[in-house]
């Protein structure tokens, strides 16, 4: 254990248990009964409380919060792992709730990456290989299962269920309950069991500061992609010959292009 290059000294509690090689930067606060493993970084700021676990080769951006029984870099609930170094990268400011579970990756080398600013509420689950953009919240027991992709800014709600190897576009809402099984284009919002995509996500992309006119080249996008009857295929080329040129509708294009397990169905189709 270290104390930070600026002489900020970490402040932790006589009980918890920290591995000599673990690195703690400046200003991190451990708790009562924490446990943080060897090859364990946190960055400046941190804070730590009790009962929280950190294994793995796990590596904390600043500035986050683990609430107590959160455990994170453990081995991945996965057959297929053996034991190989695998890894766990968290960036800046995020927040871990009560007994959320992040699991490091299946793999030699493979990482399980979570970006920055996000919260993750009560029992909420990242399994291995995950990939977790900027500003996402997961409300209490969602679970993504392996190999998920979730772009920035989107919104899981409560006991949603992610399927393996799912991607989910930015900006995107899902509904409490819902069961992802197809992958989810960016601005949408879906719900159900399975999840289907019920309209496109206005408020969000206000809130997000989308301008009107690339709101309303999303609205045509989203029914010619759900309401117009015409094939995944057909409407991405429709959207290219109708729809202005932007950041947000060539992420739209690009990722309806690359969808490897098909897209979430829409209500009326």
């Amino acid at each position: 254990m270290t104390e930070d290059k600026e002489n900020r000294p970490c402040l932790v509690h006589p009980t918890a248990i920290i591995d000599p090689q673990a690195s703690l930067g400046a200003g991190v606060t451990v708790g009562p009964y924490a446990v943080i493993g060897p090859h364990v970084e946190v960055g400046d700021g941190t804070e730590i409380m009790a009962h929280v676990v950190l294994d793995g080769w796990t590596k904390i951006g600043k500035e986050c919060r683990f609430f107590p029984f959160s455990s994170i870099g453990s081995e991945p609930q996965d057959l297929k792992f053996h034991g190989e170094k695998s890894y766990v990268c968290i960036g800046a400011r995020s927040v871990f709730r009560e007994s959320v579970t992040v699991s490091r990756a299946t793999g030699e080398g493979e990482e399980t990456r979570i970006g920055n600013d996000c919260l993750f509420q009560a029992n909420t689950h990242i399994a291995h290989n995950c990939i977790v953009g900027n500003n996402v919240i997961m409300s209490n027991c969602a679970g993504l299962a392996g190999h998920v992709v979730v772009e920035d800014r989107v919104v899981i709600g409560g006991m949603a269920g992610i399927h393996q190897f799912v991607k989910v576009g930015r900006n995107c809402m899902i509904g409490g309950l819902a069961k992802v099984v197809q992958d989810i284009p960016p601005f949408v919002i879906v719900d159900g069991q399975p999840a289907r995509c019920i309209g496109l996500n206005s408020v969000g992309l206000s809130r997000a500061g989308i301008p009107e006119a690339v709101r309303s080249d999303l609205k045509k996008a989203f029914r010619l992609l759900y309401r117009s009857g015409l094939n995944l295929r057909q409407a991405i080329a429709a959207m290219e010959q109708e729809l202005d040129s932007s950041e947000e509708v060539e992420h739209f294009l690009r990722f309806l292009r690359n969808a490897e397990r098909g897209i979430c169905r829409g209500t009326k189709e």
